[in-house]
């Protein structure tokens, strides 16, 4: 087995695979190396000299501030990010059409009124303001007694949010909020609300639009004797109405699935990434939809995602988005290359570059159909950029509220988080893999550990996010709380 890997013939670093120590020549260099060296962190291929661009996945990661001797460890001491503010950016498209599956795939999903499909049958209790989130819960207690035969479970979603928010930050509460509501993953929502907050009621059935009353029911604690009570029967009507949806045969088209990571490591960008990436690319050939999202870790690597944009119109959309984002950093007066995190670090990652350049693969190589800002729902089948941070909470709830029914999250730390929807998490790593076999549902190392074929690792991928969604299989993070929902916040509170 290979000790060293060149990722890219343009790289000027290659990623040590194992424990590597000084003085050893590990294959398939040909050079003494002058450090002990970590896995999943950079050797230089060659002397660099300082000022000098440093390339990692064929792409700039990157520049050398000391000279660097071949055979050196290419790391926080000697390298620095190149990332500075606002750019104009140059639209050269270049991107690779995904030709249809030979034959179609299905899962067995809950195909909703309103034509979209879920993979779960669940009630929903969504708060308006964060004010209500204990009486959610109460209501949540009370509605299990009530509703043992409750599909696939009940669920009280708490967020600290609602009031004490003005415009555009508050709208994107109620955007962030109505996406849950309007999920197909439930099969009935109660939403709830207090009465004087700022997220009234009638101004969040404004930005919903039109609901099913059946499917959705509203209660004002201040406008009842008995919220509790009230609200379990509620929650027992919805009972009844989302019972009356069975599973059914329903074509791979009909999935959205959210691509995140965190925690990453070194090996991320090898192995976990370009198997989503491939495996989203699968997906778009069944007719299906993926979602991209953390933009801050699209910094450094947004001119690829850029020249993938199928139109000119989205190529201006994502150029907003980069800056935009871009912005809200310095508005604060943080610098735009505030990451990677310490694990990043710890793990090989030494820029955000480098961590950008990694985390865009798991958007595979399909186009770019469209760009979405924060709380809006998918538009176009294929590839959407969504705008999002990248904590993982935030952004794999920003996911969900877009329309993703499942989420593929990688990571080479491993993290136990679980958001509304199954969320897979998929490891870089073998390692991990066996230590944390509670978190982990997918091996992606095995590229390494067993040298099993990329394509191979995202067809089995596939399949078992067909076995998921179809309910044959429960992603691990199910059986955890999931009842955060963290929505982004940017403005003042009151």
């Amino acid at each position: 087995m290979i000790a060293a890997l060149q990722i890219h013939p343009k790289d000027t670093v290659a990623v040590a695979l194992r424990p590597l120590t000084r003085g050893e020549i590990p294959e398939p260099l040909c050079f003494p190396l002058q450090e002990g060296i970590l896995p999943g962190h950079k050797i230089a291929l060659r002397d660099i000299a300082a000022g000098e661009q440093i390339i990692k996945y064929g792409s700039p990661i990157g520049h050398a501030i000391k000279d660097i001797s071949q055979g050196a460890l290419v790391h926080t001491g000697n390298m620095a990010s190149n990332l500075e503010g606002l750019l104009e950016y140059s639209y050269s498209p270049s991107y690779t059409e995904i030709l249809p599956a030979s034959e179609k795939a299905f899962f067995w999903g809950y195909l909703r009124p309103d034509g979209k499909t879920g993979i779960r049958n669940e009630l929903w209790i969504v708060p308006t303001v964060g004010c209500v989130n204990a009486i959610a819960k109460q209501i949540q207690k009370e509605a299990e007694k009530l509703c043992p035969d409750a599909p696939d479970g009940i669920h009280a979603f708490s967020h600290p949010f609602g009031c004490s928010q003005l415009g555009d930050d508050l709208l994107n509460t109620q955007k962030a909020l109505c996406g849950l509501i309007r999920h197909p993953n439930a099969g009935g929502v109660l939403v709830l609300g207090l009465g004087c907050e700022n997220n009234t009621m009638e101004s969040l059935k404004k930005t919903l639009g039109e609901y099913d009353p059946r499917r959705v029911k509203f209660l004002i604690c201040q406008e009842c004797e008995d919220e509790i009570s009230s609200g379990a029967a509620l929650m027992r009507d919805l009972c009844d109405y989302a019972k009356t949806f069975r599973r059914e045969r329903r074509p791979a088209s009909e999935l959205t699935v959210g691509l995140k990571c965190g925690g990453s490591d070194g090996f991320s960008g090898i192995t976990a990434n370009p198997v989503v990436g491939g495996f989203s690319d699968l997906l778009l050939s069944e007719g299906g939809s993926a979602i991209l999202t953390e933009v801050p870790e699209m910094f450094g690597a947004e001119q690829l995602l850029m020249n993938r944009c199928r139109e000119r119109e989205t190529f201006e959309k994502l150029c907003s988005l980069i800056n935009g984002f871009k912005s809200y950093f310095m508005r604060y007066g943080e610098k735009i290359d505030e990451n990677p995190s310490p694990g990043n670090k710890a793990g090989g990652i030494t820029t955000l570059e480098d961590k950008s350049l990694g985390c865009i693969q798991k958007s595979g190589s399909a186009p770019v159909e469209d760009v979405l800002s924060y709380g809006e729902p998918v538009r176009a089948r294929g590839l959407s950029l969504l705008e999002a941070p990248g904590n993982d909470l935030v952004a794999s709830c920003a996911l969900a509220a877009s329309g993703a029914q499942l989420v593929l999250f990688t990571t080479g730390r491993g993290t136990p988080f679980a958001s509304p929807v199954p969320t897979l998490k998929i490891s870089s790593n073998s390692d991990l893999a066996a230590r944390k076999n509670c978190w982990i549902d997918f091996d992606a190392g095995r590229m390494l550990s067993e040298g099993t074929e990329p394509s191979s690792l995202s067809r089995e991928l596939l399949d078992l996010v067909l076995s998921v969604a179809s309910g044959k299989e429960k992603a691990k993070s199910e059986s955890l709380e999931k009842s955060e929902f963290a929505i982004f916040k940017n403005g003042i509170t009151l």
